[in-house]
């Protein structure tokens, strides 16, 4: 298996923790949809990352669609995800407004960084920017009932989101603001896996 997309992605370096977390042999190739967009246009002409190309050929895109094909790939490893309910309810609403905050983050990111400043448009700005503090409100209060395990997938995403809006726009929030939610991340951040798979790498 092929694994597309830079680690400066937290699509991508979610994809990649967790196939480490399954034990799966994979190669990485670091593309990015910028300055390599030929050679990711030739693998997956929507040239979108993660892109998992199987070991048959097939491209696979989307980093949650990913995930779930290669966890029922590693049937044989330890899941990464909770069985039993509510558990298994409670994790993927964690997961999906920590996808939600990442969202919102990257949007963010977009708009400053692709987009001249004199035709970016505040009011859209801050649109997302109350977006992304609604999902991390919503996320650190689900935290301080009950946090999963940093390296359960709901885990791994919540500390890829944080780290990635921590890096790329720590003006937007403060790691106090939300505690519960930053030290998870740092526990997660401390794992071999983790260390393994940098956000700059």
């Amino acid at each position: 298996m092929i694994l597309i997309g830079m680690l400066d992605s937290p699509y991508v370096r979610r994809v990649a923790i967790g196939m480490k977390v399954l034990g799966l042999e994979h190669e990485h190739r670091p593309l990015s949809v910028f300055s390599d967009f030929d050679q990711v246009q030739a693998i997956n002409p929507a040239v979108k990352v993660p892109t998992l190309v199987t070991g048959d050929g097939q491209v696979l895109m989307d980093s949650t669609l990913i995930l779930a094909y290669l966890e029922e790939l590693a049937a044989h490893a330890p899941r990464i995800r909770p069985e039993p309910e509510p558990a298994r309810l409670r994790a993927l609403c964690q997961t999906s407004y920590a996808l939600a905050a990442c969202d919102k983050a990257v949007q963010i990111v977009y708009e400053r960084r692709l987009r001249p400043q004199e035709k970016q448009h505040q009011p859209w700005l801050d649109r997302i920017q109350l977006q992304l503090h609604g999902a991390w409100r919503q996320l650190e209060a689900s935290l301080r009932e009950e946090a999963p395990d940093c390296l359960s997938m709901t885990g791994i995403t919540i500390a890829v989101a944080w780290s990635f809006a921590q890096q790329m726009v720590p003006d937007v929030m403060a790691a106090s603001d939300y505690p519960a939610v930053a030290a998870l991340t740092a526990l997660a951040e401390r794992q071999p896996v983790f260390l393994a798979t940098p956000m700059a790498g």
